[in-house]
């Protein structure tokens, strides 16, 4: 059960983040994972749920998540194919000189914000929020070891 540490690593990444852009208050954090990483969606999202009452700035943050496919590179014939439908051997080739070229990652794909902190943007010299909310700049990548 790693979803809870993953959990633990988006929450210190996307805080870090927020404190540095003066975000008070995340609407959403959207997740992108790979198909063969191992992450249970379900377990993802409870954790989410408890883990992120211990932080203000989190309260009712929504939690999206995206799978991206996972895809086999295979050294003989230089063609990708659907890892989870194929496994480790080519499909075009019968060649098991294979590697899994996407899947297995988690990446911090896109944050939502609902406000920011006025005060600090006259400070330096932005605009002040009108409370529509933004998109934080963030790109944060996790392989399992």
């Amino acid at each position: 059960m790693h979803e809870l540490g993953l959990v633990n690593y988006v929450v210190e990444q996307v805080s870090k983040i927020a404190e540095e852009q003066n975000v008070k208050k995340i609407h959403s954090v959207t997740l992108q994972f790979g198909e063969v990483s191992g992450i249970v969606t379900s377990y993802l999202h409870d954790y989410w749920l408890w883990y992120t009452k211990k932080f203000p700035m989190f309260e009712g943050a929504e939690l999206k998540t995206e799978e991206i496919p996972a895809v086999t590179w295979c050294d003989d014939c230089k063609i990708t194919y659907s890892t989870v439908q194929y496994g480790k051997t080519c499909p075009h080739c019968g060649s098991g000189n294979t590697w899994l070229l996407r899947g297995n990652e988690m990446m911090i794909k896109e944050v939502e914000v609902e406000d920011v902190d006025a005060e600090a943007d006259a400070d330096s010299g932005a605009k002040p929020s009108d409370g529509a909310g933004g998109k934080l700049e963030a790109s944060g990548e996790y392989r399992p070891q």
